[in-house]
Formats: C-alpha cells, sequence, structure tokens
C-alpha cells in the first residue's frame, strides 16, 4: 500500500493512503486536514506549504523557480520547505513525511 506520513499541526502522526499522480496537497486534503491550496495547485498562493522530512527532500524533483518564487514569499520557509501542490505522488514516494506549517 502506497502512503505518506503527515504530521499535523499539533504534533500528531498520520499515515495517509497515497494515490500515484496526485499532488501530496491533494492527498493530505483527501484525508480531511487543511492543506490550504487556495489557488487550486497552480503555484501561486504558498499556502499548502509543508516541511518535508530531511531524509526525503533530497528523493524529490527539486523545485522549480515559480516554486521557490512562492517560497521566498513564506515568512517561515526553511531549507526542507516545499509546496505540496507541486509534489507528485509516485510509489517511489511511499512513506514520505511532510509537517503541515503553520504560515502565520
Amino acid at each position: 500500500m502506497s502512503v505518506i506520513k503527515l504530521i499535523d499541526k499539533d504534533g500528531v502522526s498520520h499515515i495517509l493512503d497515497a494515490v500515484e499522480g496526485w499532488r501530496v496537497m491533494e492527498i493530505i486534503r483527501e484525508h480531511g486536514f487543511d492543506v490550504g491550496g487556495l489557488c487550486g495547485g497552480a503555484c501561486s498562493c504558498a499556502t499548502c506549504h509543508v516541511d518535508v522530512d530531511g531524509a526525503w527532500a533530497s528523493k524529490l524533483v527539486p523545485a522549480n523557480d515559480d516554486e521557490e518564487a512562492m517560497l521566498d514569499e513564506v515568512p517561515v520557509a526553511g531549507p526542507s520547505s516545499r509546496l505540496s501542490c507541486q509534489i507528485i505522488y509516485s510509489p517511489e514516494l511511499s512513506g514520505l513525511t511532510v509537517r503541515l506549517v503553520a504560515n502565520g
């Protein structure tokens, strides 16, 4: 079974079934968590900002210029910050761990 591990804003860990080809943002939202995504995945709002576990960061396709520009606008962005709308789930990412981030 393909899964991602989500750590919510309270620090509670959840295992979520994942669907190949879906954006990580969509997977998180499908399981009832508020992940933002106000722009619907167009990489134009940064509300779906997550922190990727360090062990997984290098396994992801690097952020493109548009994603980097959006992350530059997030005051709490760090070195492992990504927009969950820009991470497309594949079976190689089974076990991917991301943390929801309070963007305020």
